[in-house]
């Protein structure tokens, strides 16, 4: 396997030994952020039950509504690849934005300008300080793939994404795609 360093637009899938911690246990995360003060990163495949109008009332479409991670859960954050119409936002790469101006994209949204294939949103995000992501790494948590995606990847359907880059990573980690999740209840 080609040993991937972390870096922005990168994507982190969890080692299936990864069990136990509720967060990341079969989590595939986007890195937005990687540098010497530490890495910031959104999960992409755990949603949550609930859309984005049981959290913003201002806006009446009902995006759904991911879990980001551990960090800041009352937070709200969005990536998305339409940095034309949302002002401020920071690329993190191959056509995938960070944040950006919020009041102005409630407005697009309501207009039905922004869609749900352009905008992911998420309650929290995935924090790492500095060279505390490159531990896990070396403790085989986490293996580093790139998005092959590119900002297609924002309307990826999160049921079998984990599943899917276990196949793509092939070799003992096909073993795993099909296990249960908890192992003790097979």
């Amino acid at each position: 396997m080609i040993d991937i360093k972390p870096q922005k637009g990168k994507l982190l899938i969890a080692e299936p030994t990864l069990t136990g911690d509720v967060s990341f246990s079969r989590s595939v995360v986007l890195l937005a952020e990687h540098n010497d003060s530490g890495s910031v990163g959104f999960i992409l495949n755990k949603p949550l039950d609930y859309t984005i109008t049981d959290l913003v009332t201002e806006i009446k479409i009902p995006f759904q509504v991911y879990n980001g991670g551990p960090v800041e859960q009352d937070n709200l954050y969005f990536i998305h690849k339409v940095p034309q119409l949302i002002a401020n936002s920071v690329e993190i790469s191959d056509g995938i934005y960070w944040g950006g101006d919020f009041e102005n994209t409630v407005a697009l949204i309501n207009k039905r300008i922004i869609c749900a294939g352009d905008i992911r949103f998420f309650l929290g995000y995935s924090g790492w300080s500095s060279l505390q992501l490159d531990q896990e790494l070396s403790s085989k948590s986490w293996v580093v793939v790139s998005n092959e995606h590119e900002s297609a990847i924002i309307h990826k359907s999160a049921d079998a994404f984990w599943k899917e880059k276990m196949v793509e990573l092939g070799g003992d980690y096909l073993l795993w795609s099909n296990a249960p999740e908890n192992p003790s209840l097979n």
